[in-house]
């Protein structure tokens, strides 16, 4: 295997050899070029791996995802699940927008969605404990 390269023609030598095998140059102490190194571990000292929260958090207030799924379906044009969810800001804006039926598709979306998601992912995603 090749591993250190003469300075003077560039030919691959033999990392023990002293002088180039080619040109007869002298190598000294060289490194290897990148290709030949080994790479370096990494020094992972005093950073902090990131937590992702899994838990539901106590203070959370209980909610069904089956109600807010319902809710989403049929009354979602005015913004009932978003109120019931405690977004009072999302559901005031369904409200005042309710005439232009955009907020019923996109309730009818999010209806879907909040059924179709587990229990867990449902918490973490509205931050409510879910009522079984």
């Amino acid at each position: 295997m090749a591993g250190y390269i003469c300075p003077q023609c560039g030919a691959p030598n033999d990392p023990t050899a002293t002088e180039c095998e080619f040109c007869g140059e002298s190598l000294g102490i060289q490194q290897m070029p990148p290709q030949f190194q080994q790479p370096q571990p990494m020094n992972y000292q005093g950073v902090q791996p990131q937590v992702y929260a899994s838990e539901v958090v106590a203070a959370w207030p209980v909610k069904s995802k089956v109600v807010a799924g319902v809710l989403a379906l049929f009354l979602g044009g005015f913004g009932a699940h978003k109120f019931y969810l405690g977004k009072t800001g999302l559901g005031i804006l369904y409200l005042c927008f309710c005439w232009t039926y955009i907020p019923a598709l996109v309730s009818f979306v999010e209806g879907i969605i909040y059924l179709c998601s587990s229990d867990e992912n449902f918490s973490r995603k509205y931050h409510v404990r879910v009522k079984q």
